[in-house]
């Protein structure tokens, strides 16, 4: 005989503070754990069993313990915290790391890529109007037939410039002195030419299409259109990849980035060579455009760089364009700019130019023979790419030559310098051959030293670009 006890509530009674069960209820048929038991206050038990698929909106804060072991395949949206760092053990895969700091060094290929170093400016007054390297190092710009004057320079950001704002103290400006002309002929660009091994060893797959490189950088300009600019390979068969790029307002800074991939086509030299060069240009006429494709490595076509490009720039009047914050490196997103210190960027352009100026130190050396002409040693900080080129400021003046025994010094002479033959002049040594005007009646071997004197606008260069 069965009985039924039906109950509404179960209480625990006064100074009880839970209701336990030693056995099963069973509800009907079944045991009670087997269907749904809803409570409005706290459940506590010793196990829950199931697959959990139901349990949602779990508080965090109510989450405690050690967790199971977990694959983390289905993981989305895991952030870092408020500090922005992890800690690991182990061994972390990621497709990209950015960092916002400076970590992972050295991953620019360009060099002086915030125009701070400008060597020939002294010369210049960091400023003009002839082409080539004029202004500021590692950079080379070109113009021709625009109808107009074309000045080059180093400029200063100021604090309410966007770059300025992300570490950027200087900016390379066009500018033009009034209204241009489209002509057919017409070219304006600013050019860096890499060496084939910086390429060839900077850790880019060039020769697949998977493995990428990304350009970025700063851009302004006083009127708002679309520029273009291109790669170019030099070792083998030549190959370009030409791309566009906007100015998104009127003298508004706007940030550039374009990844390039690699191409079965492209060499890379592991030498000294030009091996890339970086072109942007505000303007080609149609004698170099006509309707080459975009983002794609093709066989270069002098005739074909980009298509037909917009004139307002030009020919609006007294124009200006404005980069800096230029940065080349391995990998399909632009990283954070790699601002190095002023004398590790400095050493980096030496390697292509290095010069004296007034008032400073050229090195010691001694006299070779009586005929009139000393050898000297200068300091040259980095070996040079190859042996350079000497140029100099008008010397009559300029130099001051002392030698070992004398009370004062013998005066400043104007100074012939041979060394752009033979083994005078090396790129590893560096050691010059410097004539001294008026003789001197010093013995063979007479140390001597040699700086430039105090005058405006002197100086000794060596050049050994690209």
């Amino acid at each position: 005989m069965t009985s039924k006890i039906v109950v509404n509530n179960i209480e625990s009674d006064s100074g009880i503070s839970s209701v336990t069960f030693t056995s099963d209820i069973e509800l009907g048929t079944k045991n009670l754990k087997g269907h749904n038991l809803e409570s409005t206050g706290i459940v506590t038990a010793v196990s829950f069993t199931g697959s959990g698929a139901n349990l949602t909106n779990l508080p965090a804060g109510n989450l405690s313990g050690t967790l199971p072991a977990l694959d983390g395949s289905a993981l989305t949206g895991v952030g870092l915290g408020t500090d922005g760092s992890a800690n690991t053990s182990g061994i972390i895969t990621a497709t990209a790391f950015v960092p916002t700091t400076q970590q992972l060094s050295h991953r620019n290929i360009i060099i002086n890529g915030d125009f701070r170093i400008a060597q020939r400016g002294y010369e210049n007054s960091y400023s003009s109007t002839a082409n080539g390297y004029k202004t500021v190092d590692r950079w080379a710009h070109y113009s021709g037939s625009t109808g107009v004057t074309v000045t080059s320079s180093q400029q200063s950001t100021s604090s309410s410039d966007t770059p300025y704002q992300n570490g950027f103290s200087k900016f390379f400006r066009f500018a033009l002195s009034g209204a241009g002309t489209a002509n057919a002929d017409a070219y304006l660009e600013l050019v860096q030419k890499i060496e084939a091994q910086d390429i060839a060893n900077s850790g880019w797959n060039f020769k697949s299409s998977s493995s990428n490189i990304t350009l970025s950088f700063w851009l302004r300009a006083s009127t708002n259109q679309t520029f273009h600019g291109f790669l170019k390979s030099y070792d083998g068969t030549q190959y370009i990849y030409a791309f566009s790029f906007t100015a998104s307002g009127n003298n508004t800074w706007t940030k550039i980035t374009k990844t390039i991939p690699g191409n079965s086509n492209l060499q890379f030299d592991n030498n000294n060579q030009q091996g890339l060069q970086i072109v942007l240009v505000p303007f080609y006429g149609t004698d170099y455009t006509n309707n080459r494709t975009l983002n794609t490595w093709t066989t270069v076509s002098t005739s074909n760089y980009f298509p037909d490009m917009a004139s307002t720039w030009l020919t609006a009047g007294a124009s200006t364009w404005d980069v800096t914050g230029f940065q080349l490196e391995v990998g399909p997103v632009a990283t954070p700019f790699e601002h190095l210190s002023y004398a590790e960027q400095f050493r980096q352009c030496a390697r292509y130019c290095y010069q004296w100026i007034d008032d400073q130190m050229l090195g010691f050396g001694q006299v070779y023979s009586g005929s009139g002409y000393v050898k000297i040693f200068p300091p040259v900080p980095v070996n040079m790419r190859v042996k350079p080129s000497v140029t100099k400021a008008t010397p009559t003046g300029y130099w001051f030559v002392s030698y070992q025994g004398n009370s004062g010094y013998a005066g400043d002479r104007a100074v012939t310098i041979e060394g752009n033959s033979g083994s005078e002049l090396n790129h590893s040594a560096n050691v010059f051959r410097l004539f001294v005007n008026g003789g001197s009646n010093q013995g063979n071997g007479t140390t001597v030293w040699c700086l430039i004197h105090d005058s405006a606008g002197a100086y000794l260069r060596l050049e050994a670009e690209l």
